[in-house]
């Protein structure tokens, strides 16, 4: 399933809209405003852009997501990993421990980690 990723813009309005949903299209004008220093014309031309690609939506003037946060992060890992190491987590984990240690602490957190997750 291909996930867009958000430009910078849209991260900054989408954590807007996590965090005070359901939010009507007017209050978001005015938060954005207030918060992220946008023009209503800029406010409503990046939610059009993330409504599209089906992360919120704009229904009767409420906005809500149609996908969480965690979601979305976890999508775009996917996206991440299927991009740049075929899906493979643990190509990915070799990559990262070429250049960094792992604490005793991040190696048993790992482990339990995996243990919870074995089937």
């Amino acid at each position: 399933m291909f996930t867009y990723i958000m430009t910078e813009a849209e991260m900054l309005l989408a954590e807007l809209i996590w965090q005070n949903e359901p939010i009507g299209s007017g209050d978001l004008v005015k938060l954005a405003a207030e918060k992220l220093d946008w023009k209503k014309s800029t406010t409503y031309t990046v939610l059009r852009k993330i409504c599209e690609n089906e992360i919120f939506q704009n229904v009767s003037a409420t906005v809500t997501s149609k996908m969480s946060r965690e979601e979305y992060t976890r999508r775009k890992g996917e996206r991440y990993l299927d991009e740049n190491y075929n899906g493979s987590l643990p190509s990915f984990v070799a990559a990262f421990l070429k250049k960094k240690r792992l604490s005793k602490k991040e190696i048993e957190e790992l482990a339990a980690l995996i243990e919870a997750y074995k089937e």
